[in-house]
């Protein structure tokens, strides 16, 4: 009976072929900026392109997974009952650091709305617009199979360095389209790289102690959503979300609760149950 093979290097390959996947969708999208067609469209083709780590998953899926169901899979990342705890800090966290940047620009913003929407319907419609765009498409991919495939072999920490990286090197053509050059497009560079792998170890830190992937959802729908409501120049408010995210993040290495970023002897906390990973792999 045929056999399929399994993939070798799972998680290359998925950033790879959602890179592949990415581009020529996000080109899809400037090019209907450019034909000046509807809002809507442009919303609905960013959102379709933001899925390309889903749709690059869903491919692999059989290669990586032999046997396996992929409806199964996604199942069990939510299967886990979510802890009020968990869910709560996280959010007020994210509140607080939303507080301090929007003080922050109140004091020093000379506009006259430091917020950038005018109404609850423009509000209701900018935080489903976020979470269609960015967390339901990206996280099952990033979080849900990457983080944790790599969590196999290396500590989460380190994990989540690695996937940082990549899932912010995937932005790479979101750059060149903020109208930033010189000095200012590489102080945007460096501080989106700080803030995002900053957020992904505060996603893993959290992720890891509920294992449902609804929480590092939640997390990466607040760090978008609250940083695109205030009304300000966006390399500073870049700056100060990388700056508080990353103290976060440190506070988390530093505490490390219930082990859940490293421990003695690579023993962490995975699938909600104390494990010992193999980190010499």
């Amino acid at each position: 009976m045929y056999r399929e093979k399994k993939l070798k290097k799972p998680v290359a390959s998925f950033i790879l072929l959602t890179n592949i996947i990415f581009l020529p969708l996000f080109c899809l999208v400037g090019a209907i900026t450019i034909l000046g067609l509807p809002k809507w469209i442009f919303d609905i083709m960013l959102c379709i392109s933001a899925w390309s780590s889903t749709f690059a998953f869903a491919i692999l899926f059989k290669k990586i997974y032999p046997g396996q169901s992929l409806i199964q899979f996604v199942k069990d990342k939510f299967k886990n009952k979510l802890k009020f705890s968990v869910i709560f800090i996280a959010i007020m966290i994210q509140a607080f650091i939303f507080l301090m940047i929007l003080f922050i620009v109140s004091n020093t913003s000379e506009v006259e709305s430091i917020l950038t929407v005018s109404s609850w319907g423009m509000l209701i419609y900018y935080f489903f617009n976020h979470l269609l765009s960015g967390p339901l498409g990206e996280e099952l991919g990033w979080r849900g199979f990457a983080q944790m495939e790599l969590q196999k072999k290396h500590s989460p920490l380190k994990a989540s360095i690695i996937i940082g990286f990549w899932w912010g090197m995937w932005h790479l053509p979101i750059w060149f389209t903020t109208g930033l050059v010189g000095i200012d497009l590489i102080k945007y560079i460096l501080l989106f790289m700080i803030a995002i792998m900053s957020t992904k170890i505060v996603m893993t830190a959290f992720h890891n102690l509920n294992q449902n992937l609804i929480v590092p959802i939640i997390i990466h729908q607040f760090f978008n959503f609250f940083m695109g409501l205030i009304n300000g120049k966006l390399i500073d408010l870049l700056m100060y979300n990388a700056i508080l995210y990353l103290v976060v993040a440190v506070l988390l290495i530093v505490i490390n609760p219930k082990n859940v970023l490293y421990g003695k002897e690579g023993e962490n906390v995975i699938h909600g149950e104390h494990s010992t990973i193999d980190t010499t792999k």
